[in-house]
């Protein structure tokens, strides 16, 4: 399909055909309506080599099909974003975290290859080894370099269970304690979960093939509580240990789509609606999107928020004021992330590895005065001056020259320029920003 584009003139560039209905991310994807699109159906798990300890996969296969695959092998990825249907192709042209990623970096830090279809049709394979620029091009890219067509990811030993403790909080010092602490421990997974200004929930997990029977806890089932609910009642009881199956573990926020979910069904964590509907949730975010009406997406862009900040480590106290100030918005997820000091659009500034915390924001945020633009300008401000990201999976605000000096464009744009991509491709902030398409 792309040498049909050369051969029938290049009349404009060119984007994936998927609807941006069928996407995870809540943003509209407007700028395919003046695209030539490129259909992209490929959905498959290719191979799976426990001996190179590597996984070959399209793009769009999703992490629940990655867990359904690779758990019952013995298997898992290093870093596996825990929604159901978070594609790889998202995760790798976007960006993907997980609660492992204090001890292995983003999800783009898993990968070993990538197999992408350039603009004049040709197909490359590019790893560290091979055409090494592009590699490290591509994170973050959005498509604008070529098309993903495969990728190679790591694997690493699986077990049954996840052994969880959960430790309340009772203040933001105490919280950025716990986390200074435990980014540098060997706990296999790390974060927190905050519900105020000063309350907070503070998880570590580690993978084990032992557990205690009357402790073991398959928080997937329908009928059980939303996690973050369960995770909450830790605030009044204390302390607790419990196992979670690892694939109840991985995919703990799909049943409530994190907390989004109840302002959907606000009476869905409800006994008695888990217990006789259950079975129901989530609905497909794909669904969603593609049922709702104008004046229902025109609410959610005015009232809500849903973003996720990437900021240093060392900032997150003060970045935690900044969120209760702007959008007084709780729970906050709170994920910590080894930046690797890796080239590409994104990397640490002092070119060292450096600790980063994602903090997620979704929901409706109660701040006086909050409004959409202004609210959401000040935070990608302040975030800005930390030297901290924006995932822009997200409605970014940015201007054009806060978006290059947010991310790095040095290599990017000799991807670009080598690969011929100016009359192919869009860039990516002509794709992600809304000061782009208004």
């Amino acid at each position: 399909m792309v040498r049909e584009w050369n051969s029938g003139g290049r009349k404009s560039l060119m984007c994936t055909a998927r609807p941006g209905w069928a996407t995870m991310s809540f943003r509209r994807g407007l700028y395919k309506n003046s695209l030539h699109n490129i259909q992209i159906n490929l959905l498959d798990i290719l191979e799976v080599d426990i001996i190179k300890k590597i996984v070959k996969v399209e793009p769009l296969v999703t992490m629940g099909q990655v867990t359904a695959c690779l758990n019952p092998l013995g298997w898992t990825l290093p870093v596996l974003p825990e929604l159901d249907d978070l594609t790889v192709g998202g995760l790798i042209m976007g960006v993907g975290i997980e609660t492992s990623s204090h001890l292995y970096g983003l999800f783009q830090h898993c990968c070993v290859s990538y197999e992408l279809v350039t603009a004049d049709g040709s197909l490359v394979k590019c790893s560290k080894d091979e055409n090494a620029d592009l590699f490290y091009a591509v994170p973050w890219s959005h498509g604008t370099l070529g098309f993903l067509v495969s990728a190679e990811i790591k694997i690493v030993p699986a077990k049954k269970y996840v052994k969880m403790e959960y430790h309340p909080v009772h203040s933001q010092q105490e919280l950025v304690h716990l986390f200074m602490e435990n980014t540098c421990s060997n706990n296999q997974f790390v974060e927190a979960l905050v519900y105020s200004s000063e309350k907070s929930v503070f998880m570590v997990g580690n993978m084990t093939d032992d557990a205690e029977p009357d402790m073991i806890n398959p928080i997937g089932n329908f009928w059980k509580p939303w996690f973050y609910k369960h995770v909450e009642t830790f605030l009044k009881t204390g302390t607790c240990i419990e196992y979670i199956p690892l694939r109840h573990y991985y995919h703990r926020h799909t049943k409530s789509i994190f907390w989004m979910l109840e302002d959907i069904i606000p009476f869905g964590n409800n006994p008695i609606f888990r217990a006789s509907f259950g079975w129901m949730v989530p609905p497909k975010v794909s669904l969603l999107k593609l049922t709702q009406g104008e004046t229902i997406k025109n609410m959610y862009e005015k009232y809500q928020v849903i973003q996720d900040m990437l900021v240093p480590l060392k900032d997150l106290g003060k970045s935690l004021d900044f969120f209760d100030k702007e959008l007084d918005l709780y729970p906050l997820w709170i994920c910590p992330f080894k930046l690797l000091d890796q080239p590409g659009l994104v990397h640490p500034k002092h070119h060292q590895d450096e600790m980063y915390i994602d903090i997620g924001a979704y929901g409706t945020p109660k701040a006086k005065g909050f409004s959409t633009i202004p609210s959401t300008k000040r935070l990608e401000d302040f975030v800005g001056k930390i030297n901290g990201f924006q995932m822009l999976y997200a409605d970014s605000y940015l201007s054009r020259d806060q978006f290059r000096s947010m991310f790095d464009h040095s290599l990017y744009d000799k991807m670009r320029k080598m690969l011929a991509c100016e009359k192919a491709f869009p860039e990516i902030y002509d794709k992600v920003n809304r000061n782009a398409r208004t």
